[in-house]
């Protein structure tokens, strides 16, 4: 436990400096705020709820990978984040990517933790305890672009195109919840495979 709690606290740390430096001078400061209001709506809600219902330590280590993935993406917004040119110049791809990969990584690490409530709280086993998730973060992915569109209709119209980073694609509600669905299925077929780590707390 103590082992655990260190860590935790390390994560926390880490994502507080992270999120910290990249409050300093993003590159549109209406749509970083956009961009973090689920963002630390999850953190309180984590640290709020801890002492009731406490992952394991792979979770925690996946949701801040993809808390962090967020935090970079809200300080450069999605479309012009620098990594995303690079890839998008060395496979010579239409767009920057790295909202889809963004999108992809919200399925791959965060279903894991999705799974391990279902298992824990609900008692799901067998089959559904895979597929639940899968679905789960399917839903979850159409909730949150539904979510997201109304939020830049009503706080902030201007930011729509930037705040939702479609970079001119009409599709790309459907594809970022392709990219989410086929990182949940990548993220379940690893658990399977490794079925003495699944529904445990370390």
């Amino acid at each position: 436990m103590v082992k655990k709690t260190t860590l935790l606290y390390g994560l926390l740390a880490w994502y507080g400096l992270l999120w910290t430096a990249l409050a300093v001078a993003p590159r549109d400061r209406q749509d970083w705020l956009l961009e973090n209001l689920l963002a630390l709506a999850a953190v309180a809600t984590l640290v709020v709820t801890y002492r009731r219902f406490q992952f394991s330590t792979p979770s925690y280590l996946l949701i801040t990978a993809f808390l962090s993935l967020h935090a970079v993406g809200a300080h450069y917004t999605y479309a012009e984040v620098p990594l995303g040119f690079w890839l998008q110049h060395g496979f010579g791809l239409s767009r920057n990517p790295f909202d889809r990969l963004v999108h992809f990584a919200y399925g791959l690490f965060l279903a894991y933790p999705l799974r391990e409530i279902l298992v824990r709280l609900a008692g799901v086993k067998g089959f559904w305890s895979y597929y639940l998730p899968l679905s789960g973060m399917l839903a979850q992915s159409g909730f949150f672009e539904i979510v997201e569109a109304l939020v830049a209709q009503i706080v902030s119209p201007e930011l729509g195109a930037a705040y939702l980073g479609t970079q001119g694609d009409e599709w790309d509600a459907q594809k970022d919840m392709l990219a989410a669905g086929s990182g949940a299925l990548l993220c379940m077929m690893a658990v399977i495979v490794t079925p003495t780590q699944s529904g445990k707390t370390a």
